[in-house]
């Protein structure tokens, strides 16, 4: 074989060659990407060729699949009161994905999660059978929250403040998550995402608003810890009116007539006095205030309960006159209802805020655990004096004072009425907060509740957090302590 052939065969070896690890790597490394990749149809095949794996609210599921007429995908999801759960399941639909505990858990619950195969099906890549979501939601509390809430614009979040249990979590308007799961639900989703009312948005976790004088627990608390007033009991330096530092501008009380000049902590929760924590904040200092907010949980942008929450925000960088205004909860403060209830969590807890969560475990077909979710996984606040004087004024609130429509006959309620500007100069109609906590003296059963009305189609005159806002907690809270 002379010289010039046995080149040409040694570069035609060298090439076959390379074209075998071509297509080794092709099928041995890239095939798995390609196999996973979101736009190969055979993935969605896969996806819904089986009925996905459930939702759990005490003891029952609610989702469910249904099996489709006609198309390549056998399956798609459905659910059991689907507006009253939405703001807990989310959606998951074969045309717009998945969102919160369906979006979270869209692997094990359509059975490709890799801790759900055994060695044999990894290596088959045979599709296992799907996992389950196991919550800890109370379908009483839960239905207490959504009927109250009715045709209201709002949302509520119940939380067991040893455990950190949600025990209800509610948002309205509601949407039907069942109507957008298939293919061909586009006409329902344009509507849905035309709704001026944004029903798809969980308002509980992601739309937070000013607070209001609910945030004035957060003050009152950075006040007995710092020290600044001894008691909840002592006269606080509280003129009224007051004057915002450097301004002209005269912060009012909603009641001009209550005893808000130098009034105690006590008598300032009681009748919400604007003048007596505008000053608080000013005298503790905008890094005081923030470094309890933050304490609270303001300012974490990882808030996941598992579903991430956005952030509550205490804002920094402000003067006197602004930080007068953060401590009745309004200039640059915002919060969800979940935030909220996680104050009141905390003081119910004599001070130490156990970790939120929705979700108490996931497990596999055979119900053995995938994953589990602690509960009591707690961070001190405050300290256990400061907390017990703050329930003792927050008890005044709905005894005597602003929340009285969250009384419930033989258990001990404290709470906080919010009524939050909205607008440019509060043109338009104000928020209507409650945060509270409940407690059964003979079971030692307790809840904390936050509930925001955003809208009411109430008039003006007669938006309060007491009005709109109190009512709603006091049966999410009844409902919870039976």
């Amino acid at each position: 074989m002379n010289k010039t052939i046995r080149r040409a065969s040694v570069f035609a070896l060298l090439l076959v060659l390379a074209l075998l690890g071509r297509a080794t790597w092709v099928q041995g490394y890239e095939g798995k990407a390609l196999a996973n990749d979101k736009k190969n149809r055979r993935k969605t095949i896969a996806q819904y060729a089986q009925p996905l794996g459930n939702i759990v609210v005490a003891g029952s599921p609610v989702t469910g699949s249904k099996r489709t007429e006609g198309g390549d995908l056998a399956y798609k999801r459905d659910y059991t009161d689907g507006r009253l759960y939405a703001a807990v399941t989310g959606y998951s639909s074969q045309a717009y994905g998945a969102t919160q505990l369906e979006g979270i858990y869209a692997d094990v619950l359509d059975g490709t999660d890799s801790r759900l195969q055994n060695p044999l099906d990894a290596l088959t890549r045979k599709q296992t059978d799907p996992g389950t979501v196991l919550t800890t939601i109370d379908p009483a509390v839960q239905k207490a929250g959504y009927k109250a809430l009715g045709n209201k614009k709002g949302a509520a979040v119940a939380i067991d403040p040893k455990t950190g249990r949600i025990l209800g979590m509610v948002s309205t308007p509601s949407y039907d998550p069942s109507k957008i799961a298939g293919l061909t639900d586009g006409k329902e989703w344009q509507r849905l995402m035309a709704d001026e009312d944004k029903p798809l948005v969980n308002r509980a976790l992601r739309q937070p608003l000013p607070p209001g004088s609910t945030f004035k627990l957060v003050v009152a608390a950075a006040a007995l810890e710092d020290g600044l007033y001894g008691s909840v009991d002592t006269a606080t330096d509280s003129p009224n009116p007051y004057t915002l530092p450097g301004t002209r501008t005269v912060l009012p009380n909603e009641n001009a007539s209550a005893p808000c000049e130098n009034a105690t902590i006590r008598t300032a929760l009681r009748y919400s006095c604007n003048n007596v924590f505008a000053k608080m904040a000013v005298d503790l200092g905008q890094d005081k205030v923030k470094a309890m907010a933050e304490k609270f949980g303001f300012n974490d942008k990882e808030l996941d309960v598992p579903v991430r929450a956005y952030a509550s925000v205490y804002p920094s960088g402000m003067d006197k006159a602004q930080t007068g205004l953060t401590g009745i909860g309004q200039f640059d403060v915002t919060a969800t209802p979940l935030q909220m209830a996680m104050v009141s969590a905390a003081i119910a807890n004599d001070g130490l805020m156990a970790a939120p969560h929705m979700v108490s475990q996931v497990v596999d077909s055979d119900g053995d655990p995938l994953q589990n979710y602690k509960d009591g996984d707690t961070r001190r606040i405050m300290s256990s004096g400061t907390a017990e004087q703050l329930r003792s004024a927050m008890r005044t609130v709905v005894e005597k004072g602003t929340g009285s429509n969250a009384s419930i006959a033989g258990m001990e309620v404290g709470g906080k009425t919010g009524t939050a500007q909205h607008g440019e100069n509060n043109s338009k109609t104000p928020y209507a907060w409650f945060t509270s906590y409940a407690k059964d003296p003979a079971t030692g059963k307790e809840v904390a509740v936050a509930v925001m009305i955003e809208d009411s189609g109430a008039a003006r005159s007669e938006v309060s957090g007491n009005g709109l806002a109190a009512p709603v907690a006091q049966k999410m809270m009844k409902a919870a302590l039976k």
